[in-house]
């Protein structure tokens, strides 16, 4: 769609980008801002805009390209600003080596506020004599206001910020940790898998698992990663079942979807009223959406060995999902 817009709505930005005038980040945010501003003012978005990306940095350029999308737009700001705030949410993107993003989207004051407290809170322990940098001691300042429950004005109060590892300690969710045999029996270093996000090395979910009221240790076999035990610490024999058959599918099993799969329903992919059992291989992780859309005219799923999914769709098209393989 990006590159359509280039394309079609504005040569201009494209040959800038092409002549090295400007960046590729500069013409993202160019199209990001032209994708919102009504058909009429593009012509004059792009030849207002386009020359100040041309001199200026992207931070700038997002600066004064919405200044003059909110210009242009024939519907008032307060109308925007209503319906934008009934989308706002938190959302969790993994990284890479243990590390996870955050994200926050929310109307600009409360943002602006959360930013400014914590900025506070760095600057205050910064002060006292504290060898994290600045990133870092705004980083642990928003984890701990987040984790250990305190206000702003505690954290405030106090000129030295608590350690990542401290906060660690409050965390106390239901977790769910696939571990190596040979890494509990500590004769290995093969990483640990946290539900919902990847591989995390063992020290930190053994520190996660000491804090967990309710803790499901799942062994595997290192070699191959298949599923030794999903454990008895609860008396539903079901509920087990959507343990293992979670831990299988990670996420959604439909074409394209990431959606978690503790976030999915267990769908019985030969349907329970046409004969279908309850077991590993008749189940799986299917986000609400298309778990109704495979009930739809014309959608047919195929449940093959090993958790292989094989979907055709009402136009006669084949997809084949298949569980990814263990990460160790």
């Amino acid at each position: 769609n990006d590159a359509e817009r280039l394309v079609n709505e504005a040569p201009a930005v494209l040959a800038s980008l092409e002549a090295g005038r400007i960046s590729a980040r500069h013409a993202q945010t160019i199209v990001d801002q032209l994708s919102d501003v009504p058909t009429a003012g593009r012509a004059v978005f792009l030849a207002e805009v386009l020359p100040v990306a041309e001199h200026s940095t992207n931070a700038y350029l997002r600066k004064r390209a919405r200044v003059l999308r909110e210009r242009l737009h024939p519907e008032s700001i307060t109308a925007r600003a209503v319906r934008s705030e009934a989308d706002r949410r938190v959302e969790f993107e993994p990284a890479a080596d243990g590390m996870a993003w955050v994200h926050l989207f929310t109307t600009a004051p409360i943002a602006q506020g959360i930013i400014e407290r914590v900025e506070a809170a760095a600057s205050e322990s910064r002060a006292s004599g504290e060898t994290r940098t600045c990133a870092q001691l705004q980083a642990d300042a928003l984890a701990a206001l987040a984790l250990t429950g305190v206000t702003p004005e505690d954290v405030l109060s106090s000129p030295v910020l608590p350690h990542p590892i401290e906060v660690q300690e409050h965390i106390t969710p239901t977790v769910q940790i696939t571990v190596p045999a040979l890494s509990m029996a500590g004769v290995s270093e093969a990483p640990a898998t946290l539900d919902g996000y990847g591989p995390i090395d063992p020290e930190t979910a053994a520190r996660i698992a000491v804090n967990a009221p309710s803790f499901t240790r799942i062994l595997v076999q290192p070699e191959t990663g298949a599923v030794l035990s999903v454990g008895r610490n609860q008396y539903r024999v079901p509920a087990d079942l959507q343990r293992a058959v979670r831990l299988r599918d990670g996420t959604c099993r439909a074409p394209g979807c990431g959606r978690r799969a503790r976030a999915c329903d267990l769908d019985h992919s030969v349907a329970w009223a046409d004969g279908g059992t309850t077991d590993v291989a008749n189940l799986a992780c299917l986000c609400r959406h298309h778990h109704r859309m495979k009930h739809l005219p014309g959608w047919n799923l195929d449940h093959g060995p090993g958790g292989v999914l094989e979907w055709t769709t009402p136009d006669g098209r084949y997809h084949r999902t298949a569980p990814d393989p263990a990460p160790f």
